[in-house]
């Protein structure tokens, strides 16, 4: 039998922390509450929970300085709550490190559905070797050495990269469709899974992010490339 989900919610409110608890539950998903960073912490240590569902707004240390924490320390799922309406705010959580974002007020019933996409989407799929009973998860292109299991990235001179998870995924969308033109609708509906302005504008700053450590030049890309009036094109050789 499969482990359930464990999410833990950091909301300063209680009772929201307790009506979430109560409707996650309702939906087979284990949950438990923090009502700040240092409860936060605490649970990561004694819970070791699946994805983290974080509020913006909390007193002491703000939800941007702990997602900015959780993403630095590993790659668990975060899903952001927020009352603030500007798309900025968004997209600063999601260049940060955050899988996704839920506005309040929320129909529980969304916040369910993003809690299983960010699962999903927390992995990959990885092909699997049957003779050998060993995962074939390492993907090059161009010199460079992605290993798809521990998201270790590889430069053609043996060096690790570093990839932030949005980074990461973009990264992987682009494998998986290489030399072919990919609109920014495109793009977010592979990578995030929900087509939306505050998206559009992330893309963009991921794609520049994933450049500067992909091209030499990144002002004259070679791998990354963008079409204009169209999208960007990953002009790479994919070797399995």
């Amino acid at each position: 039998m499969d482990k359930p989900i464990h999410a833990l919610i950091v909301d300063d409110d209680n009772e929201i922390r307790t009506l979430l608890c109560n409707y996650l539950a309702d939906f087979g998903i284990d949950a438990s509450g923090a009502q700040d960073g240092a409860a936060m912490r605490r649970a990561m240590v004694e819970q070791q929970p699946d994805v983290i569902i974080l509020d913006l707004m909390l007193p002491g240390e703000d939800g941007l300085t702990l997602c900015r924490q959780l993403r630095a320390a590993g790659d668990i799922p975060i899903i952001m709550l927020t009352a603030r309406g500007e798309a900025a705010d968004r997209v600063v959580g999601l260049e940060l490190g955050a899988d996704d974002y839920v506005v309040k007020p929320f129909d529980p019933r969304e916040l369910v559905a993003r809690v299983h996409t960010v699962l999903r989407r927390a992995r990959p799929e990885r092909k699997r070797d049957d003779s050998s009973g060993h995962d074939e998860d390492v993907v090059s292109f161009e010199g460079w050495v992605l290993h798809v299991s521990s998201r270790q990235l590889t430069t053609p001179r043996g060096m690790i990269v570093p990839l932030s998870n949005a980074e990461f995924r973009l990264l992987w969308t682009f494998i998986q469709r290489p030399r072919r033109v990919l609109t920014r609708d495109q793009l977010m509906d592979a990578a995030r899974g929900q087509a939306s302005t505050a998206f559009d504008r992330s893309i963009d700053l991921l794609v520049s992010r994933l450049r500067q450590k992909l091209d030499e030049d990144p002002r004259d890309p070679k791998i990354l490339k963008t079409i204009r009036g169209e999208g960007y094109l990953f002009d790479a050789r994919i070797a399995r």
